[in-house]
């Protein structure tokens, strides 16, 4: 079975535990291992071969404290409103709320995804069948505001 390493690990725990065990200086054990002198010496100092978490031992929001994570919690789980209507319903709550930090905290809390529910998705169906001859037409109304330019030139007419 192989090891699964670091992304940038250039070492595996044979050449770790071979360093660390070693005598020899640490420049010609980075020359022998082709790695770094700095490297060598950490791998030297450390009691096992394994390789460590490089993030943060326990992620924290940059944004929000405790309180207002507690507060997004209870609203979703309340409300189980989808993302944009809790943000437009918290905003007033907590100014400084921004999309990206809501759904970091729901994702840190596993309640970004709402759970599916039955008859919550419209059901699809095929159009209907025409002779040959007859074609579907769909129209659909699309009002679209008059700019400030186009409204004053109606205006002056």
């Amino acid at each position: 079975m192989g090891q699964v390493h670091h992304g940038c690990a250039t070492t595996t725990a044979a050449v770790r535990r071979a360093i660390q065990h070693s005598q020899e200086s640490l420049r010609s054990l980075a020359k022998r291992y082709g790695g770094n002198p700095k490297t060598v010496a950490n791998w030297k100092g450390r009691p096992d071969t394994a390789d460590r978490h490089t993030g943060p031992k326990a992620p924290l929001s940059t944004v929000l404290s405790i309180e207002e994570k507690g507060i997004v919690v209870a609203f979703r789980r309340h409300t189980l409103l989808p993302l944009d209507d809790c943000l437009y319903a918290l905003q007033a709550t907590i100014p400084r709320l921004t999309r990206s930090s809501l759904h970091r905290c729901l994702q840190r809390h596993g309640i970004s995804r709402l759970p599916d529910t039955e008859g919550d998705k419209p059901r699809r169906s095929k159009f209907k069948t025409y002779l040959i001859g007859y074609f579907h037409i769909d129209i659909a109304e699309v009002r679209i505001r008059p700019t400030a330019r186009e409204s004053n030139t109606s205006r002056c007419r």
